[in-house]
């Protein structure tokens, strides 16, 4: 019995700092549509603030339009796209590539949201996960950097810093 109480101990351990790691509400999204990012940042910086919010925009997601936050300034950082994509018959070949919310104060000890829409081209492959990655910057030159990708065979989990992701499905109809 102790041996399973200490191996549930250790499992439970193990899930704990992937609690601490910027995600994404809703981890899949059809390729070829909209899709509504919600990342979730879950502190601050080993016990400062955060007040910058980085998130880079992947080649493949167009159209950016990002939720404006109260107490939070918002720029966003336009650029050229690798190539043209078609968004509802309109070759599209620039955009928003990163969004910035600054100003605002995320205590250590809370908890908040950074919203964004975007379409996910019909380009990206249907069963890959396409990654965000987000910078959190605190006073101090205190930041966290949220923009490891898993390399062929690796999964999130086996990285320390993992950039958030959303697995591209098949799409069924609709927009």
């Amino acid at each position: 019995m102790k041996k399973l109480v200490l191996s549930a101990a250790l499992v439970l351990g193990a899930l704990v700092p992937a609690a601490a790691h910027v995600t994404l509400e809703k981890g899949e999204a059809p390729a070829g549509s909209t899709y509504k990012a919600v990342f979730r940042v879950p502190h601050g910086c080993e016990g400062a603030p955060t007040n910058v919010v980085r998130v880079q925009i992947p080649e493949g997601v167009i159209s950016v339009k990002p939720m404006p936050k109260p107490g939070w300034t918002l720029e966003k950082v336009r650029g050229t796209y690798e190539k043209a994509y078609d968004y509802y018959g309109t070759p599209t070949s620039e955009g928003v590539k990163e969004v910035i919310w600054k100003g605002g104060n995320l205590g250590d000890d809370e908890y908040d949201e950074f919203v964004l829409r975007g379409f996910l081209t019909p380009d990206l492959k249907v069963g890959e996960t396409v990654y965000f990655p987000v910078v959190q910057e605190c006073p101090e030159g205190k930041v966290e950097r949220w923009i490891e990708i898993p390399a062929a065979g690796q999964s999130s989990d086996d990285l320390e810093l993992p950039a958030p992701g959303v697995k591209l499905l098949e799409k069924t109809g609709g927009h």
